[in-house]
């Protein structure tokens, strides 16, 4: 993960400091451009991902991401300039759906408790349908350039800092107690449920069990009990 000051939650839940679209913005497609390039742009990076996932990003090469398409190697320039920008985009790609459901998520109605089973399971959720995007994003964004690395590592603090605010709320509450750090209760939940991609469909669960599973182990963890004291050691 990227170092540096996380961004203040606020940034990422809808106020004008920190808009997602400022941090969103990796190598748009001029309007100069055909529009049947920009129509197959979609297609391009989701061939790159391939590629990064399978064989990681020393092992990836331009002319792997062509073959995919069956298309000249110097076609891939007219959508991004080099391999490392390719990576940049795919890993951006894959940390934008954790973010934006979670942002929706914190952003919406429901207690804390509530708020927070369903980031866990929307977190694991888009290995279904965007495994290769975020296998790449969890395993080969390290490798990218220092600048480009922060860009993206902005996302991953980004969503951090949801799953904070809300495990915060509701111990202010009362709903969650005390006895945990919230910071690094945050890295525990995140940890777990990263780590499900990489053993997803070796082990006889489905997506929505699992994410189920997982959110009623924190929640049993974080959840205030008669007997139990509020106040962290």
């Amino acid at each position: 993960m990227a170092q540096g000051k996380a961004p203040d939650a606020g940034e990422f839940l809808g106020s004008k400091k920190g808009s997602t679209g400022a941090l969103m913005t990796v190598v748009p497609l001029p309007s100069s451009r055909r529009p049947s390039a920009r129509r197959r742009a979609p297609e391009i990076i989701e061939a790159a991902a391939r590629v990064f996932a399978e064989r990681g990003y020393h092992g990836a090469t331009t002319q792997a991401i062509a073959d995919v398409l069956n298309i000249r190697q110097a076609s891939l320039y007219y959508y991004f300039r080099s391999k490392e920008v390719a990576l940049e985009i795919v890993c951006t790609r894959g940390v934008e759906d954790f973010f934006k459901a979670a942002q929706a998520i914190a952003s919406g109605p429901g207690s804390p408790s509530e708020k927070l089973a369903s980031l866990i399971r929307a977190h694991i959720l888009p290995i279904l349908d965007r495994g290769d995007f975020v296998k790449v994003f969890l395993t080969q964004r390290q490798f990218l350039p220092n600048e480009s690395r922060r860009r993206v590592g902005k996302w991953s603090r980004g969503i951090e800092n949801i799953f904070e605010t809300v495990i915060r709320e509701g111990q202010r509450t009362g709903e969650f107690g005390n006895h945990l750090d919230a910071r690094l209760v945050t890295l525990a939940i995140l940890g777990m449920a990263n780590a499900v991609s990489s053993w997803y469909g070796k082990e006889k669960a489905s997506i929505e069990r699992i994410g189920s599973e997982f959110a009623a182990l924190v929640l049993g963890g974080l959840m205030v009990r008669e007997g139990r004291s509020r106040r962290r050691a």
